[in-house]
């Protein structure tokens, strides 16, 4: 049956940025997949809740609280799934993000701040963990569209973002033909990280507006492509960026800065 292919049974998923939003749902879509998780971000208590949430589905979360703005700290994951579970096949590179800042306030260690925690971050963790995926596997990175769009005010996330997607690009090559490697572009997700645009109704209503499926993402929109991605569902695919982005071609979230 065409929904086997999408089961993970067995496997195990390293999630990055897993106690919130995109992260914690990829978590918990992966262990109804039937995927053990090993789950790491800054907050121990956003990640127990997540772990409660995986043993729901009758699989196992190992809770790695830690600061992965420090790529040292994010490669530290891969022996960790190892070390709790015996082999690591998956990994969700979900960490990142960088403040809006126009670009004259755009300093040159601003941006490599932006680099680090987007891109950096991601590459320790690949390095790390594709020695020990031996049975093969699937790198999954999480760019935005706003690695492709052009909006003001976004010179340091667009452009880390950007670097993301063709780092997936250049990544898949090397690591085929065992491990596959794939990005998602996400548009607006109504997570905690928008909760001020969520509770404006005159800006969430403008938003989706400009989203030509007229509504905000879900995390469970962007959860469902990561198993996609993850799983034999996705076996021919790699080194692709898949936009989930309710159809964007420009920025639907414009700051309003004015012209130099």
């Amino acid at each position: 049956m065409i929904l086997e292919r999408f089961r993970v049974d067995g496997k195990v998923a390293v999630v990055t940025g897993a106690g919130r939003g995109i992260g914690a749902g990829a978590a918990i879509a992966l262990a109804e997949a039937g995927a053990d998780v090993v789950i790491s971000s800054r907050t121990k208590a956003d990640l127990d809740t997540v772990a409660a949430r995986v043993a729901e589905t009758g699989r196992r979360a190992h809770v790695v609280p830690a600061d992965l703005s420090d790529p040292t700290a994010a490669a530290a994951l891969a022996q960790a799934a190892v070390g709790e579970f015996g082999r690591i096949d998956i990994v969700v590179n979900n960490v990142g993000g960088t403040y809006p800042r126009p670009l004259l306030e755009t300093t040159p260690e601003f941006l490599e701040e932006a680099f680090r925690f987007n891109v950096s971050t991601a590459h320790a963790l690949t390095t790390a963990a594709v020695p020990l995926m031996t049975d093969g596997g699937a790198i999954v990175n999480i760019s935005s569209n706003m690695g492709r769009v052009a909006g003001r005010g976004f010179a340091a996330y667009g452009t880390a973002k950007a670097a993301l997607a063709h780092y997936t690009r250049l990544a898949a090559y090397d690591v085929a033909p065992r491990i596959r490697v794939n990005a998602i572009a996400v548009g607006s997700v109504a997570t905690s990280a928008l909760e001020v645009v969520v509770n404006n109704p005159e800006i969430k209503a403008k938003m989706e507006g400009d989203t030509p499926l007229r509504r905000l993402g879900e995390v469970s929109d962007v959860a469902a492509a990561i198993v996609y991605l993850a799983s034999p569902a996705g076996s021919f695919v790699t080194g692709k960026v898949l936009e989930v982005d309710g159809g964007l071609q420009a920025p639907n979230l414009e700051l309003g800065l004015p012209d130099l």
